[in-house]
């Protein structure tokens, strides 16, 4: 998949972890991982990207929580989380749930929070936040 050109190498002084999750937290350099989409419309190519997690659930390598939300898309739907930690990061499964569904006007301290569940640096967070202003 391509990355943008606000998103890139150049433009955030880091690489993002899009798409080198699973490689990262079997290396550990990664606490937690977060697949969202509506239920049932899960591409292909990232269904079979989650059973490739799996299997480390499997294991004991991961852990993983699904977490579903009732949305409204048009018609009713469902949003499915899939969530995946090292086992000992798994707190941040539950952290993660109550930053993304907690409340609705999302702010750039939210943004931080999240990057750093995810496993991002604070200067990577300030990188990410910068390059969001200036794309509004």
């Amino acid at each position: 998949m391509a990355t943008p050109n606000n998103l890139s190498r150049e433009s955030l002084s880091y690489q993002i972890h899009t798409n080198r999750e699973l490689g990262m937290m079997l290396r550990c350099e990664k606490p937690l991982a977060v697949f969202a989409e509506i239920e049932h419309a899960f591409p292909q190519s990232l269904l079979r990207y989650l059973r490739m997690f799996d299997r480390h659930v499997q294991t004991g390598r991961f852990v993983k929580r699904e977490h579903r939300v009732p949305i409204d898309v048009g018609e009713r739907g469902v949003l499915l989380t899939v969530l995946y930690a090292l086992p000992k990061e798994a707190w941040r499964i539950d952290e993660m749930i109550r930053l993304r569904h907690g409340m609705s006007d999302w702010t750039a301290e939210q943004e931080r929070r999240e990057g750093t569940l995810l496993g991002y640096s604070a200067q990577q967070n300030d990188a990410w936040i910068a390059s969001k202003s200036s794309t509004r």
